[in-house]
């Protein structure tokens, strides 16, 4: 199935304003506040939303797999999804957490590719999607995005980079250590709808053990468990189990 048969131009977050008119004021900010668009004026903005449908996607839902076909490029507002891939033994890994404000997905033309990756929405997410054409176009007529794009490509290979090498070679709390801190670096402080599934999955391990990883973090007051929340109580002391 091909993700863009998904939507239409009038999808679902283009509703109509009085007098028939479509509310377009919040897409547009959503577009404002993304990187790669930041450096746009209101009348470019009003043309990239002219080209791009917006959607929503609940907590859970997976909106995109390794059997879609066709290019697209998905624009994230609100939420967070997790790119993960499935080993043969069905042990999910989740190679990226992406979060509101960015981009990602399908896409040769900017370097991005999410082959056998599926998409899943962490919370409750809104998006809008770009065709392959539209981006195109996009990069061809606006090279400040075209840089802005390089930008997030080669920031976001470092990160995959980092985990994948934090698997490779760091111990389970380790690994568990510095996903939380950077969870809570991206969420000033404030780690809240993850669950310790979500965490296992983060670092490559059992949702048992990360359990039990978590239990003795609380237990030796680093942090406080809630549900689906994490305190960070003594940061310093998790870096240290991180770095080791």
């Amino acid at each position: 199935m091909r993700f863009r048969a998904k939507l239409s131009r009038g999808s679902p977050g283009r509703p109509a304003a009085a007098g028939g008119r479509p509310a377009l004021t919040a897409k547009l900010g959503y577009l404002s506040d993304t990187d790669i668009f930041r450096d746009l004026s209101t009348q470019e903005l009003e043309e990239i939303d002219r080209q791009t449908a917006m959607t929503t996607c609940r907590r859970g839902k997976v909106f995109y797999t390794p059997g879609e076909t066709g290019e697209v490029l998905f624009i994230l507002k609100r939420g967070r999804v997790n790119l993960y891939r499935i080993n043969p033994d069905g042990k999910k890994l989740v190679i990226a957490t992406i979060g509101p404000s960015t981009v990602f997905g399908e896409m040769s033309l900017t370097g991005q590719g999410m082959h056998d990756t599926f998409a899943e929405a962490a919370d409750d997410c809104t998006l809008c999607v770009m065709s392959r054409s539209d981006v195109e176009h996009l990069l061809l007529s606006k090279p400040r995005v075209a840089l802005r794009f390089m930008e997030l490509i080669a920031g976001r290979l470092r990160e995959v980079e980092a985990r994948m090498e934090n698997v490779a070679f760091k111990s389970v709390p380790a690994r568990l250590a510095d996903a939380l801190l950077q969870l809570a670096e991206k969420a000033d402080g404030k780690i809240e709808g993850v669950s310790h599934q979500d965490l296992a999955d983060m670092v490559g391990t059992y949702r048992e053990t990360a359990t039990r990883v978590l239990n003795e973090f609380q237990h030796d007051g680093h942090i406080k468990l809630g549900r689906l929340q994490v305190a960070i109580l003594q940061p310093d002391e998790l870096q240290a189990i991180a770095d080791g």
